[in-house]
């Protein structure tokens, strides 16, 4: 007997801990809009009384009609009297049912756009990590999916669960004149439906959870199927059919579970469907047995039978709006689970650090992904002052880029410490230490903008500002090519948006390097293998503009080609996230080891 207390007395601690989103949605939906939340509360009020009052008119009017027909002289004007009561209330539940969908419409627009932007503003303060996290990743595809609509169909359902409650009190007050038991029977019959679609509604959820990564997987390859950036590949090796069966095959494993609770979900929902109905009939007997032995009148006959089929639709809606909102607060669930994503401290103030000759600095530093059995960095220690510049050197996967994502604290030491200016990154303010530094990533940004905006986009508090555009396209060596297209700066770029124009590898590198020379005022500029897609002309122009554009800064290069390392004052050499050769091009070179080796090897392929 104690467990079985103990059982329902966790299940309803579930439930209201499920019900508790209901507050916030109704919250949610209030300060996005009072006029239209409090129009559509009031409308739904009077949406719940009226139902009642033109069942009432209506007995009287079948009354009349009976009393009339037995008078010798009838009056009918009475009778028209009610009748046009009658439709001028009909009248007004069409007004407040128009008024309900028109509030309803305009709260789903304002408050889906609502939610979304919370959705991206969580987004913008979330780290890197988050991102590369697939956990969170599904945490964000459940969010977008569903979250937009689920707080309006909330308050929707709360709203209507008030109405039909309205619409059943005044249904059960002219019922229990008939008999209370008639209304014990009313509520009764609806139970069994209820408590089915409950338990239906939380087994949808736990399976749209359980699918989020297959849905992702199915977004992904509609993505590459029919974007332009994916397009040429999947033609060319003929990868269509395959993703296109293998895009079919996740649908049918998703199909198969949905089949199966369909029909599980609409079959319970047929059988207890049928205690509703032998309810409905049988009361329908009773009132009928009832008026032919004259214990009511026709038209209360009329009117219990009129009750009692809308009481019943009443009592279905309420327990169906029950089990909605349970739904949607299953939902809603995911949306703030995402929102409350813990996000770590960024406690840093400082925008200057107090010496500034010692420019930046790499103390022991060490970093491990989320989920690696292996650092990625490991032990680094290295300094770079104001005017000198550093060339980062090794295969690929040895950690070059994992090292500025540290210095522009896309992600923090795990072991260590950076400083700059003699100050710990953690302690700047992380805007002011990223506008010290101007980067090109190789994995840039191809932004379906204007060619400015493209541009411009590498420091943002200038993104409009046509003279800094152009001043560092021609320090990034894309003037020349942006001054032949028609609309100059104005062009669009890319080929989602109409009249868009492609452009080159070598043309888009050039894009991303002048955004990272938007950032006149940098200190510290890095270039991550920016001349990957280039000819060797256009390489030798870059490095010797660079060169000329650094002037008192701190650079760093990173690249695979020698030949642009080679000036550098330091070059490292990365291996397996440690530091394995360091010093200047002919230092190494003399020193015979890694560098050499592929400097050697790099060479004799010009040879």
């Amino acid at each position: 007997m104690a467990d079985n207390n103990n059982s329902s007395a966790g299940f309803l601690q579930r439930a209201m801990g499920v019900f508790g989103y209901s507050r916030r949605a109704l919250d949610l939906v209030w300060t996005t809009s009072r006029l239209l939340t409090v129009s559509l509360a009031v409308l739904t009020l009077v949406g719940g009384v009226l139902p009642a009052v033109i069942a009432y008119i209506g007995q009287l009017i079948v009354d009349g009609v009976v009393a009339a027909s037995q008078a010798p002289d009838p009056d009918t004007r009475g009778l028209l009297l009610l009748v046009g009561l009658e439709a001028l209330v009909v009248i007004a539940v069409a007004a407040t049912q128009r008024g309900i969908s028109a509030s309803q419409s305009l709260l789903r627009a304002l408050l889906g756009q609502r939610v979304n932007v919370m959705i991206l503003e969580k987004a913008m303060t979330l780290e890197l990590a988050h991102f590369e996290d697939s956990e969170f990743y599904d945490k964000l595809t459940q969010a977008r999916r569903e979250a937009s609509s689920r707080p309006l169909s909330l308050v929707t359902k709360t709203f209507g669960l008030v109405q039909n409650l309205i619409s059943l009190v005044s249904y059960s007050v002219l019922l229990f004149a008939f008999s209370p038991w008639a209304v014990a029977i009313l509520v009764a019959a609806g139970l069994p439906s209820f408590f089915a679609e409950a338990k239906f509604s939380g087994d949808a959820f736990r399976l749209f959870r359980w699918r989020s990564p297959d849905t992702r997987m199915q977004l992904y390859l509609e993505t590459v199927i029919a974007r332009e950036d994916g397009v040429k590949e999947v033609k060319l090796f003929q990868l269509g059919p395959r993703l296109l069966q293998r895009y079919r095959d996740i649908f049918r494993k998703l199909f198969i579970e949905d089949r199966k609770l369909t029909i599980r979900r609409d079959t319970w929902g047929f059988i207890l469907g049928l205690v509703s109905i032998a309810a409905l009939y049988g009361a329908y007997g009773w009132i009928v047995v009832t008026a032919v032995a004259g214990t009511i009148t026709l038209g209360a006959m009329t009117m219990y039978l009129i009750l009692f089929r809308q009481g019943q639709s009443a009592v279905a809606a309420i327990l169906t709006a029950v089990s909605g909102m349970y739904e949607d607060n299953l939902y809603l669930s995911n949306l703030y689970e995402y929102l409350e994503q813990p996000v770590p401290d960024r406690p840093g103030s400082a925008v200057s650090g107090p010496e500034p000759a010692r420019g930046l600095e790499f103390d022991n530093v060490s970093f491990s992904y989320a989920g690696a059995d292996k650092k990625a960095l490991n032990g680094i220690s290295l300094q770079i002052k104001p005017g000198e510049s550093l060339a980062l050197v090794g295969e690929n996967g040895s950690g070059k880029t994992t090292l500025i994502k540290l210095l522009t604290r896309l992600y923090s030491p795990t072991e260590g410490r950076i400083l700059l200016d003699g100050l710990d990154l953690q302690e700047w303010d992380v805007e002011a230490l990223r506008r010290r530094v101007g980067v090109i990533f190789q994995d840039f940004g191809r932004y379906q903008f204007s060619v400015g905006e493209n541009i411009g986009a590498g420091d943002v508090r200038y993104i409009d500002d046509k003279e800094r555009w152009a001043a560092a396209a021609t320090t990034g060596l894309a003037a020349p090519f942006i001054e032949e297209m028609p609309d100059s700066y104005d062009t669009q770029l890319g080929r989602w948006f109409k009249g868009g124009r492609e452009l080159s590898g070598g043309q888009w590198q050039k894009i991303a390097l002048s955004r990272a020379f938007m950032r006149s005022d940098a200190d510290i500029l890095v270039l991550d293998e920016p001349t990957a897609a280039m000819d060797a002309s256009s390489e030798a122009e870059v490095f010797e503009h660079f060169r000329t554009a650094s002037g008192n800064k701190m650079t760093i290069l990173i690249s695979h080609r020698f030949s642009t390392v080679r000036a550098a004052a330091q070059i490292v050499v990365i291996h397996q996230g440690e530091i394995l050769e360091r010093g200047d091009h002919e230092s190494l070179l003399a020193e015979g080891g890694q560098y050499a080796h592929l400097f050697n090897l790099q060479a004799r392929g010009y040879q």
